[in-house]
């Protein structure tokens, strides 16, 4: 836990309700903020969880069900914070993907793999940002935009080419709107390598996830297999006032994985 950078301020973390999206919404509840809107797509129980522990922490905690892909889901999320006057942060983390690790099986992935991947991971954050752009202006300071992108979107490894070109899309628009919305918003991106999260469960047998993750705790120079913790604390690093001078940025966060590439290869 850090200090606390992110006293008084009002965040927004979508797909929150696991993962990365929770440690992000504990993080910063953790560094003083306000209120954390915990933004889910379906699980109810699992955002409860996050939104106790946002609480027990000393933030108030909002739930909010959406699905980024839709336009209005977008704005009745950003709409949340409307009674706050303004989002001082935007943690656009929700994120999708199909399984298909042998990148050469052209036929593995479809068009519609494709499209769905772009709608949530892209298009998704693209929308969020919009809705939530007034609240973003409307503070003292300018708003801040965190977009979880992946070490996928740099080096082309990954899930699938659908998940790492969406990924890739996600980092150039992270350039695009950091240049376009300044000064007002500032917006950056990490890119996180490996983390142990139930995501991988969900397109691979429990011995494969678990010989992915001692690979990738042996193959990277940090010698460990990234948590979600140990993620949190870069992407809210980006939104608080530490970061004022910094857009357009985009932190890779792999513990030295793309330093040799290996250790990402799902095999």
């Amino acid at each position: 836990m850090g200090g606390r950078d992110f006293d008084k301020a009002v965040v927004v973390v979508t797909g929150a309700s696991t993962g990365l999206g929770r440690a992000i919404a504990i993080e910063a509840a953790q560094r003083g903020a306000q209120a954390v809107i915990v933004n889910y797509a379906s699980s109810l129980a699992e955002a409860e969880v996050t939104a106790a522990q946002v609480r027990e922490a000393g933030a108030e905690a909002l739930l909010i069900q959406g699905d980024v892909a839709r336009d209005e889901d977008c704005r009745a999320i950003a709409a949340a914070a409307a009674d706050f006057a303004r989002i001082d942060a935007l943690f656009n983390n929700a994120g999708t993907t199909v399984f298909a690790n042998n990148h050469a099986d052209l036929d593995a992935v479809s068009a519609e793999d494709f499209l769905h991947l772009y709608s949530v991971n892209v298009v998704g954050a693209y929308q969020m940002l919009r809705a939530a752009r007034p609240l973003l202006e409307a503070g003292e300071s300018p708003g801040a935009v965190v977009n979880t992108a992946s070490i996928a979107g740099v080096t082309g490894i990954g899930s699938s080419v659908p998940y790492a070109a969406s990924k890739g899309a996600l980092v150039t628009m992270t350039l695009s709107l950091a240049r376009a919305l300044a000064p007002r918003i500032r917006v950056n991106a990490i890119c996180p390598g490996y983390i142990d999260t139930p995501w991988f469960g969900r397109g691979m047998d429990a011995d494969r996830v678990e010989r992915l993750r001692l690979g990738a705790a042996a193959s990277s120079p940090l010698k460990v297999a990234s948590r979600p913790e140990d993620i949190a604390g870069a992407a809210v690093f980006l939104a608080s006032p530490a970061a004022r001078h910094i857009t357009g940025e985009t932190l890779l966060v792999d513990a030295g994985s793309h330093l040799g590439m290996a250790s990402l290869s799902m095999r």
